[in-house]
């Protein structure tokens, strides 16, 4: 059997493109503890505030596809310093806002830097990393890093917002960004993929741009504003027109933006919904237990970033031990054992509510488990789908990764975090107020949290105590939902990948 010749930087290599995932994934939560601070100093309004949460991951979700194909073409290195480039002025920019609209700016430029960042660390691994078995190290640490970043984002970001502002959440990306890019510069190899010659298909890029800023905008409208409302459907529905139109062009053309021709091979398109669909859960679990934590147990945003700690720590340990499990057990039970672990976690707080009241105990646990579970199971996933994709397709099988990731996230704020809101509002009992208090209480548990303070007293205590138990009755079932999803995955992966597949082996 031939040994790939290895690369002596790939270590350090490894070092600065978990720098380069860190700062990018923190940085997807690290505005949810300061978003509170921005709001009471620039006053944005509604719409606005809208648009700085949401501008982040939109520009993100649009220019993933465009920008893995970019860098086989232009080089990834260079791509992605170019990314980080324009990661620090958006930074900048942020730092120096005095109006909202200059931090949606900024918010937009941070989605396209990160755009060009994310696909470009996962193609320089594949490239550098050319022994089977060191690769499924190195992208364990990527998953690892990643997951622990998300979760790390509002830890450190209560830290920072607490003492010196919400400037300080983009300020802290500056001098991590410099450093990355002085090492990067030095250390990291140009890469580029076979076959980039001809013309740039730019209607392709611009059916995927539209395509996905469509599908990522209407998950989010979905969440916000419910069934009822025509707009999120019209925007998935030029979604689904556009992708459609997208789809048949990159398998025509001979250069495609994309090879969707990967999701041909069964463990490639199982791989990708082993990461979907439990994104789809965990993304709204992380976001519910927020709330709960924070308006359910009256925790301040530094607080309830920390008690979330037990998720990314087991999150980690799971992803370091991912790769020694693939080497001794077949790829389907390791990822599968994963996934029911990871929906074990999720139904353990319903199970609980069974027996007895919800406590902070419960939630350690269950996000003790989950955080295994995913650790496990998105290690094993992302390790086989970059595997199995041939190297000239890394780029494109790195675009789909991401892009699950991201997708998976906001579509389970969106419908199981609209699940939960229609049974809070369910549960919750005629408390004797006026009209328009009434509909701000039923609005969401943030503003019965909000009218609770505003009234005071025992009355105020008493809004306050029957819509946190509405809230902790409400999740639970959400969290129940998700847990399917994951076992329907476990289902999947055991049903159709392939028995004797080895992605920690050289062929």
């Amino acid at each position: 059997m031939h040994t790939p010749t290895q690369d002596p930087r790939r270590w350090i290599v490894l070092a600065i493109l978990s720098g380069s995932l860190l700062l990018i994934s923190m940085d997807t939560t690290i505005l949810n503890v300061a978003f509170p601070s921005l709001v009471g100093d620039l006053r944005p309004g509604a719409v606005q505030q809208l648009w700085i949460i949401d501008v982040y991951a939109l520009a993100l979700s649009g220019l993933l596809v465009t920008a893995g194909a970019l860098g086989d073409r232009w080089g990834r290195k260079r791509l992605l310093m170019a990314g980080f480039a324009i990661f620090s002025l958006a930074s900048l920019i942020a730092v120096l806002s005095t109006e909202a609209w200059h931090v949606i700016a900024a918010r937009a430029l941070l989605g396209v830097g990160g755009a060009a960042i994310m696909p470009s660390t996962l193609s320089i691994l594949r490239s550098v990393f050319t022994d089977a078995k060191e690769r499924a190290f190195a992208l364990a640490v990527w998953a690892a890093v990643f997951g622990g970043g998300m979760a790390f984002g509002p830890v450190i970001g209560g830290l920072l917002v607490q003492d010196y502002g919400w400037h300080s959440a983009f300020l802290l990306n500056l001098p991590v960004a410099a450093v990355i890019m002085a090492t990067g510069m030095r250390y990291l190899p140009e890469s580029r993929a076979p076959r980039t010659d001809g013309a740039w298909d730019w209607w392709g890029v611009a059916q995927s741009v539209v395509g996905m800023l469509a599908l990522a905008g209407g998950i989010k409208q979905l969440g916000k504003s419910g069934v009822a409302d025509p707009l999120p459907w019209a925007l998935l529905l030029v979604a689904a027109v556009a992708l459609t139109v997208f789809v048949r062009r990159q398998l025509r053309v001979p250069n495609p933006l994309l090879q969707v021709r990967l999701f041909a091979k069964p463990a490639f398109s199982v791989a990708a919904t082993a990461i979907f669909l439990p994104m789809v859960g965990m993304g709204a679990i992380l976001f519910l237990v927020t709330q709960w934590f924070q308006y359910g147990q009256g925790y301040t945003p530094l607080e309830a970033g920390l008690r979330l700690l037990p998720a990314p720590l087991a999150l980690i340990v799971a992803s370091m031990v991912a790769p020694t499990l693939m080497q001794r057990f077949a790829i389907r039970h390791v990822l599968g054992a994963g996934l029911v672990v990871l929906a074990a976690g999720m139904a353990l707080p319903w199970v609980f509510q069974q027996f007895t009241d919800l406590g902070y105990p419960a939630f350690a646990a269950a996000l003790t488990i989950m955080g295994l579970g995913a650790g496990t199971a998105t290690t094993v996933a992302s390790v086989t789908l970059i595997s199995t994709a041939p190297a000239a397709e890394v780029s494109s099988a790195a675009a789909i990764e991401e892009t699950c990731y991201e997708l998976g996230s906001a579509m389970g704020v969106a419908i199981l975090g609209s699940t939960a809101a229609a049974l809070y509002r369910g549960n919750l009992p005629a408390l004797g107020l006026d009209g328009p208090t009434t509909a701000a209480v039923r609005d969401s548990v943030g503003e019965a949290a909000h009218t609770a303070e505003r009234l005071g007293g025992a009355v105020g205590q008493t809004l306050l105590d029957a819509a946190s138990h509405a809230y902790t009755l409400a999740i639970t079932p959400a969290f129940l939902m998700a847990g399917a999803l994951a076992v329907a995955a476990a289902a999947t992966t055991w049903t159709l990948i392939p028995r004797d597949l080895r992605p920690t082996e050289n062929h």
